[in-house]
């Protein structure tokens, strides 16, 4: 199923005024084109918790701020219901990026800090209050409270922006209108910044205010009130913000967190004798979370035995990734297609087969892949912005390449015919099969380099297997006792998380 079967689950508790299907046709093209995007850029995209959504009120969504542009893209196209976003002003400065944020109904917020700091603080106070009105009336608006996007495992401080706008809109409301709620939501990745990576954007039920915060501010109370209870309303959206995203004090500390899920995964499945298959990204953040949970409170009541743990784990980490191998790599032969396909098939497909067409496909689209490398490396300063800027870049720069070479092609069968006048008249023809092998040529050649990565782990694998088997034997043992330690460490502790409905509709993957 893909991203917009998945929206559509929720399409019929949303009012119909407030739909993305009812929205005026300016909005509904933009919309359109980001649901594009972010279907191409990932190869797979979940979107979950969609009923905690309400429909009956207006909200504040926040998130963290990982991945520069691609965020807003994910959210905005998750949702069945508009949702009105407040940008850095300074993104207001791109021409065409400009045009679809105005398009969407973006607002910009600026920073009241550096030359003409009272200028800027008024104009970020009119764009509060756009945003304040909008909430008020029972629409969506969202915030990343980080205010920058970056590279960290966890949300950077936030400023109180979320807060500020969610009292504003409260201060706003009609008498006997239902409260506006804050919306907290997940945003993980696979492999941030990489084409054809996964996405998952989570959506949590709404914050519970704390009855000292869950207040409609009076028309007369002082700055310094309505600072202290933004502040404090801002401590908790970073705490709930932080549990959200499975925030870690380190990447190093995330992967490993990884590595025991995975461990943990493969070792369960190959004591009851089954092959552990795919698995949803949902269920990879939900193993993630509870290994996470386990780590936290175990880090405060023995954090010893936590310290015997993660040298281990560093360890076998460490040799896993040194012969290139999966936890359940060791039990198994990894096969890249299905089981009646030998190995020398796969070989054959992807190193015979499949290169001519990629000699095609890099010869046309290298040098527009080429062209956005430079953008990114050049404007870009984090990961996150290099993402933008390919995401944005690439929609208008590959297919102006693809209509190019087709339309060259037509032209140059054109003076082929005029030197050969018995040839037929198939110039339009030709274009559009030119074209249509640059995109499948290029499609192909952003897939291939991780068939051939699989394919040669498969060879890996195998020449391990055969001639190494003491040392699988040896890591099976270590994932083994690893395994047990940590069941240890969880014993007595409740790790289970309120689980939102699937978004497919699907069991959980063991």
């Amino acid at each position: 199923m893909g991203l917009s079967e998945e929206i559509n689950t929720g399409a019929d508790t949303v009012r119909p005024s407030d739909a993305v299907a009812d929205a005026p046709l300016a909005f509904r093209l933009v919309h359109w084109f980001m649901l594009l995007l972010v279907k191409l850029f990932f190869r797979e995209i979940e979107v979950v918790g969609l009923e905690n959504v309400p429909a009956d009120r207006g909200g504040v969504v926040v998130s963290w701020h990982p991945n520069g542009l691609i965020d807003p893209g994910l959210i905005i196209t998750a949702l069945p219901r508009r949702i009105i976003f407040g940008a850095r002003h300074g993104l207001f400065k791109w021409p065409v990026l400009a045009t679809l944020m105005r398009r969407v109904g973006t607002v910009p917020v600026k920073v009241g800090e550096g030359p003409k700091a009272d200028e800027r603080r008024r104009s970020n106070m009119a764009s509060m209050n756009t945003l304040a009105a909008q909430v008020a009336q029972g629409r969506l608006t969202a915030l990343f409270p980080e205010g920058i996007s970056h590279d960290a495992s966890r949300p950077m401080e936030l400023k109180t922006g979320a807060a500020r706008l969610y009292y504003q809109a409260r201060a706003q409301q009609a008498e006997g209108a239902a409260p506006p709620v804050i919306i907290p939501v997940g945003l993980h990745y696979d492999q941030k910044g990489i084409f054809r990576s996964r996405a998952l954007v989570r959506f949590h039920p709404p914050m519970e205010v704390a009855p000292e915060l869950d207040v409609v501010p009076s028309h007369d109370e002082s700055e310094t009130v309505a600072r202290d209870r933004a502040r404090a309303l801002t401590s908790e959206i970073g705490r709930v913000l932080h549990d959200v995203v499975l925030a870690t004090e380190d990447w190093r500390t995330h992967r490993l967190i990884s590595r025991a899920r995975t461990l943990m995964r493969a070792e369960s499945a190959a004591r009851h004798g089954r092959d552990p298959g795919p698995i949803r990204f949902s269920d990879m953040a939900e193993g993630f979370a509870r290994i996470r949970a386990g780590y936290l409170a175990r880090r405060q009541t023995d954090p010893e035995a936590v310290k015997t743990l993660t040298e281990r784990l560093v360890r076998y980490d460490e040799e896993m990734v040194r012969l290139g191998l999966d936890d359940h790599d060791l039990d198994r032969s990894p096969r890249l297609v299905r089981p009646w396909f030998s190995l020398a098939a796969q070989l054959l497909v992807v190193f015979l087969l499949m290169p001519p067409l990629l000699v095609w496909g890099y010869i046309v689209n290298g040098p527009a892949a080429l062209i956005l490398l430079a953008l990114a490396k050049a404007a870009g300063k984090t990961e996150s912005d290099k993402a933008s800027i390919k995401v944005l870049c690439g929609a208008v720069l590959f297919p102006a390449t693809w209509v190019g070479v087709g339309f060259l092609a037509g032209m140059g069968y054109l003076e082929l015919q005029s030197q050969f006048p018995h040839l037929p008249d198939t110039a339009v023809l030709h274009g559009i099969l030119l074209g249509l092998l640059s995109i499948v040529g290029g499609a192909l050649a952003l897939r291939w380099l991780h068939l051939a990565q699989e394919t040669m782990r498969s060879v890996r694998v195998r020449i391990v297997r055969a001639r190494r088997r003491e040392v699988l034997q040896r890591l099976r043992a270590e994932r083994a006792e690893i395994h047990r330690m940590l069941m240890g460490l969880r014993r007595g502790l409740d790790l289970r998380r309120k689980r939102e409905p699937k978004a497919l509709g699907e069991p959980a993957v063991a």
